[in-house]
């Protein structure tokens, strides 16, 4: 079986799902998308799973196209040249990089706070925001404009992040940093305070994180949630943050290896 997807924890509004419209976020299940013989089946990794794959060789993950997968031998990982593709939105700034411009419904500009001062703004389609800033594991976040399409959102961000304190992109080694700390509240509020926010959100992931996890590339474990695309896992008493892009292309085996893992401090009792 080789890993050629994932999906991160799911989002609700209210912090236990209901729909309360009070802007707190919960997490549900994620999980691995896997292939074997051109099928694609679902590998859930609910908060409580218990996952027991080792990890084998790593190679392209090919694509998946009408529910199967078609792979590649290619070395490169997770994505050869040939199956590698860029979201050119991305790297917008007002001017389309399209042949022809198709962005022209209402997008919503955020700003984004991870722990514990790291802040970024960003634009997506505005039926997406609280979808996508799921899919990034912020930890507080606010909807601060509304534009009629994209181009203008877009030229409205890069100005706002070519500034002292905004970024347009967060690496995931930066979030790492933040798990398991506080946003900085006071920075956080005056931020926030300079746009006059139309919604403000707070997001609760249920991991529990006394302190940094170590960071690491397996699939061992017990689950204990997701954030972004990373998943939380327990395993020998010490806690681990895997980047879900990271086990891309790999093939799981049956076998979990035996090797030596960098503890946390909570395994030695704190």
């Amino acid at each position: 079986m080789q890993v050629v997807g994932y999906e991160t924890g799911g989002v609700g509004e209210g912090g236990d799902g209901s729909g309360s419209g009070d802007g707190s976020v919960s997490s549900a299940a994620g999980g691995l998308y896997v292939a074997a013989a051109g099928d694609v089946e679902f590998v859930e990794a609910a908060p409580g799973t218990d996952l027991s794959f080792g990890l084998g060789e790593r190679r392209c993950a090919g694509t998946v196209h009408d529910g199967g997968h078609v792979p590649c031998n290619a070395d490169a990982a997770p994505y050869c040249d040939a199956h590698s593709s860029v979201w050119v939105c991305a790297r917008c700034t007002g001017t389309c990089l399209k042949d022809e411009m198709d962005c022209h419904e209402e997008h919503a500009m955020y700003l984004a706070a991870f722990a514990p001062d790291t802040f970024k703004v960003g634009v997506t389609r505005l039926w997406r925001l609280k979808t996508r800033l799921r899919e990034q594991g912020a930890d507080r976040a606010a909807h601060v404009r509304t534009f009629p399409d994209g181009r203008v959102a877009r030229e409205v961000e890069a100005e706002l992040a070519s500034g002292p304190d905004l970024v347009d992109r967060v690496r995931v080694p930066t979030k790492l940093d933040g798990f398991g700390r506080a946003v900085d509240g006071e920075a956080w509020a005056a931020l926030v305070d300079r746009f006059d926010p139309i919604e403000r959100f707070d997001f609760e992931y249920g991991l529990a994180l006394d302190e940094r996890p170590v960071a690491e590339t397996m699939a061992a474990g017990t689950v204990r949630g997701w954030k972004g695309r990373v998943l939380v896992l327990e395993r020998n008493g010490s806690t681990y943050a895997v980047d879900a892009r990271e086990l891309v292309g790999y093939e799981l085996t049956e076998t979990v290896p035996d090797r030596d893992l960098q503890s946390s401090l909570g395994a030695f009792g704190g």
